[in-house]
């Protein structure tokens, strides 16, 4: 679902990043009312969920892989506006690192991951919930609420997708940019993530949920915190410090099962891929024209190193920066209190 550069005209990354801007203000503006020092430490370690489960790539129908996101789990524990800004620190890291989604499409990643996902999946939560829940109830919540968040996101990237061959061609009829209309681009997406992606999202939501609220609920303050008595008998625990870096610890080193998938996200091909695919004689002008951008660490490779190495070595290189990252926050976070 990371939409790379040039499949969309510069045109619609403009207004999607612009549109994401509001969006990121007024989620830092929640943030910052809601969460102290501890909970933004925890908020970088939630980021790196993210950034590890998409990282875990999966054969989808098709011949395609997909990925889970993590943003209705980070909307649950901590908030969507929350969760907004870890999966868009997040995908800017991916973006500018390792490859992973485009630099001028950043706000198109951003706005189906970052803002539709998480709101969505949050929103289906509670009204799944409602006001008092069963356990099992709040387990079908966060099952449905990651499910369709994913699959809003992924009907989002297909009509940014297949509107391209409608609204930019050259003066022969030709498309400029993704070459897919909406009749392509709509089942090629929404299928997959249907019937594998949007399973696979909601199992990994219940799972890490189920897992934080055990081990250290008192991190959590999002629509899916456990009761304040429950969570202050837990909260004193030692081991409840040491048990969530320890998980992102062993699916860091489990990230190169996401090698094992065979093929290339749809929309995700080089340029190259997408003419022969598409049956084309030449690539479209904006993609073969388009703007170019060399990652330090393209698709999470480092010379030198087999593949699986360098996999595991980039997860622990982003889990590292995304913890710095929001360590530094709530640091700031401290000290504007403490003055």
């Amino acid at each position: 679902m990371h939409i790379p550069d040039n499949y969309l005209s510069p045109q619609i990354d403009g207004v999607l990043f612009v549109a994401m801007v509001p969006a990121w203000l007024h989620c830092a503006r929640a943030v910052r009312q809601k969460l102290d020092a501890r909970h933004l430490s925890f908020l970088g370690m939630a980021s790196a969920f993210s950034f590890l489960l998409m990282m875990f790539n999966v054969p989808l129908p098709g011949g395609t892989t997909g990925h889970a996101v993590g943003g209705t789990l980070i909307a649950l524990m901590l908030g969507p506006e929350a969760a907004c800004l870890a999966v868009s620190v997040a995908l800017a890291l991916q973006a500018l690192l390792f490859g992973d989604g485009g630099v001028l499409a950043f706000g198109a990643n951003c706005f189906n991951m970052a803002v539709v996902l998480p709101f969505v999946g949050c929103a289906i939560y509670k009204f799944v919930a409602g006001s008092e829940p069963s356990a099992l109830r709040k387990r079908i919540a966060v099952v449905l609420g990651a499910y369709i968040g994913l699959n809003a996101a992924a009907l989002c990237a297909a009509v940014e997708f297949g509107i391209q061959p409608l609204l930019f061609i050259d003066a022969a009829g030709a498309p400029l940019y993704c070459p897919y209309p909406l009749a392509v681009s709509l089942p090629a997406m929404l299928i997959p993530h249907l019937l594998v992606a949007g399973v696979i999202e909601a199992v990994a939501t219940l799972a890490i949920l189920e897992f934080v609220q055990r081990v250290a609920p008192d991190y959590l303050i999002g629509p899916a915190a456990p009761a304040r008595e429950k969570s202050e008998g837990v909260a004193n625990r030692s081991a409840s410090r040491v048990a969530v870096p320890v998980l992102l610890g062993v699916l860091a080193v489990a990230t190169p099962l996401g090698l094992l998938a065979q093929g290339t996200a749809w929309g995700e091909w080089s340029t190259d891929e997408l003419t022969e695919l598409a049956g084309l004689s030449a690539p479209p002008v904006g993609m073969a024209e388009g703007f170019s951008f060399e990652a330090l660490l393209p698709d999470y490779s480092l010379a030198g190193l087999p593949d699986w190495v360098a996999y595991i070595m980039s997860a622990a290189i982003g889990v590292l920066v995304l913890v710095i990252i929001f360590k530094l926050l709530a640091a700031s976070s401290n000290r504007r209190v403490s003055s």
